[in-house]
């Protein structure tokens, strides 16, 4: 148990909506393969709050699923955990109807240089905007 309480520092709001979105699959379920990085710790660590997921149009069901990655390469598996996924439905694009945004809150202090990747688990349409939130420590 630390003697002193670590408190964040710098308050993050990674996104990943302009021109790095997630629409392919990728099967594998050990965080290998092609990945969407969202988030990185800094020097000191960090506390990541919540991933946050938006359509950005017409969409086949699929599943999200959260990596977290140890800093290094992400081609071996013993580098990945699988810390959550979700489901994200079907989604139509519409002028009169809002889209569901989906969040896994992760609620977890990651030591430094560590990473949060995203796959998905069939390949869609329009694809999906993902922000994560957290903070440095």
């Amino acid at each position: 148990m630390a003697s002193t309480p670590a408190f964040t520092t710098t308050p993050t709001a990674a996104n990943v909506p302009t021109g790095n979105t997630i629409a392919t699959a990728n099967t594998a379920k050990n965080g290998t393969g092609t990945v969407v990085s969202v988030f990185t710790a800094g020097a000191s660590g960090a506390k990541v709050d919540t991933i946050l997921f938006r359509a950005l149009g017409t969409n086949v069901a699929t599943v999200a699923r959260v990596f977290l990655n140890n800093g290094s390469t992400n081609a071996t598996a013993a580098n990945n955990v699988l810390i959550g996924e979700i489901t994200l439905t079907a989604t139509t694009l519409s002028e009169v109807a809002a889209l569901p945004a989906y969040e896994i809150p992760i609620n977890r202090v990651i030591p430094a240089g560590y990473e949060i990747n995203i796959t998905i688990g069939t390949t869609v349409a329009a694809g999906y905007a993902i922000s994560a939130w957290g903070a440095d420590l």
